[in-house]
């Protein structure tokens, strides 16, 4: 490997780091990636300078504040939607044909479609843990960097920190209302859902409560 595909694998491992972490200090960033912070903070100031992230200056107790790295919407957009020209045209195109009924439909169609894809490998799982690591697992793959943090015991936080369908949600916010059914309709009655973050409201990531009943 040369010297430069080095550096630029090292530059992705930071981007896909600060959108896994949020904002980060160079040092902290370095440790988690096996980096000195020296070498971390060469490599943010050139992702600064392509415009891909952004510091600011935090103050923590005494002493000097500390800069703080994270993405800016380039940044983000390293981590693209999926067909998201496609899908914006299908559903403003559903709603022009067929109405805010239609567009209702279609959601209720794709909803009902995703809790039997679901359901199929989710069900099979007797614990919530499983549950939960079967449905981070699928939504991974499908590109919304799903992770499961057990907060207490039968206590979870479902993390997705990348929505690849991002652009449609935010012209038709039915698909968000649909994704918190169809997690509540997978995971079961016994299962208590709560969304706590959302990226449409302005937060870095997408996150659930999820617990028992």
């Amino acid at each position: 490997m040369s010297q430069d595909e080095a550096s630029d694998r090292s530059q992705d491992r930071l981007l896909f780091h600060l959108k896994t972490r949020g904002a980060q200090t160079a040092a902290d960033a370095g440790a988690r990636l096996g980096m000195t912070s020296a070498g971390a903070r060469q490599h943010l100031l050139k992702l600064e300078q392509a415009a891909l992230v952004e510091s600011e200056d935090r103050q923590q107790g005494r002493g000097r504040p500390k800069k703080y790295w994270r993405l800016t919407e380039r940044g983000h957009g390293r981590f693209p939607d999926r067909h998201s020209d496609l899908t914006l045209d299908l559903l403003t195109s559903t709603r022009e044909i067929f109405g805010e009924c239609g567009l209702e439909r279609l959601i209720d169609h794709r909803e009902r479609t995703s809790i039997s894809d679901y359901g199929k490998l989710v069900g099979k799982q007797k614990s919530l843990r499983r549950k939960l690591a079967a449905l981070a697992d699928i939504r991974s793959r499908e590109g919304y960097m799903a992770s499961v943090v057990e907060e207490a015991p039968g206590s979870f936080l479902f993390v997705e920190d990348h929505c690849p369908i991002c652009a449609a949600a935010a012209a038709c916010q039915g698909l968000c209302r649909s994704e918190l059914a169809i997690f509540r309709a997978v995971l079961g009655a016994d299962a208590a859902v709560e969304r706590t973050d959302h990226i449409l409201a302005g937060a870095r990531r997408c996150a659930y409560r999820v617990g028992k009943r």
